[in-house]
């Protein structure tokens, strides 16, 4: 059993996962996405979504914890610069990852992590979704809507009526 297990190990020694991960989130934050192995894609979103939320509060602390992470000052710079920019107002999952399917080669699972304020196709149709009314509450309101017309209709057919 696997209980209070977080970290997938990627069969690899300490020090190769280390490296591993931190060549792969200065990839995500400098490519803004990467597609990789599902499995590393799952342990590179625990390893980025700290950091994204320290990239979010721009101070030399912040900047030298980060630091010990990735030891990319580009990436460090991209990370505290653009992408804090877009990610200040959001309170979590920064990440999204997409399954791709099977590798050719040895069968893997291969998938898409991605930042998710990055991506100009998703952002676009939840903003359409976020616009467009609900079915129910619209039609309660056409309801009340066309109830109040029929009534000034009926009052003003009866005060022409009465005239």
């Amino acid at each position: 059993m696997r209980h209070g297990v977080k970290l997938n190990k990627l069969s690899r020694t300490a020090s190769h996962r280390k490296a591993l991960m931190s060549n792969l989130a200065c990839e995500l934050i400098s490519h803004k996405r990467i597609t990789t192995t599902l499995a590393k894609a799952k342990a590179l979103r625990v390893y980025v979504e700290p950091l994204l939320t320290r990239g979010k509060t721009d101070s030399t602390h912040n900047r030298r914890i980060v630091f010990s992470y990735l030891q990319d000052k580009e990436a460090i710079k991209e990370l505290f610069s653009t992408i804090s920019e877009k990610i200040a107002t959001r309170p979590g999952g920064y990440t999204r990852i997409i399954k791709l399917g099977k590798r050719v080669g040895d069968n893997a699972e291969v998938a898409l992590i991605e930042l998710v304020d990055f991506n100009e196709i998703y952002g676009k149709s939840e903003e359409k979704a976020a616009a467009k009314k609900t079915r129910r509450a619209g039609g309660a309101k056409k309801k009340a809507e066309e109830a109040t017309e029929t009534k000034a209709a009926d009052t003003a057919t009866e005060e022409k009526s009465a005239e």
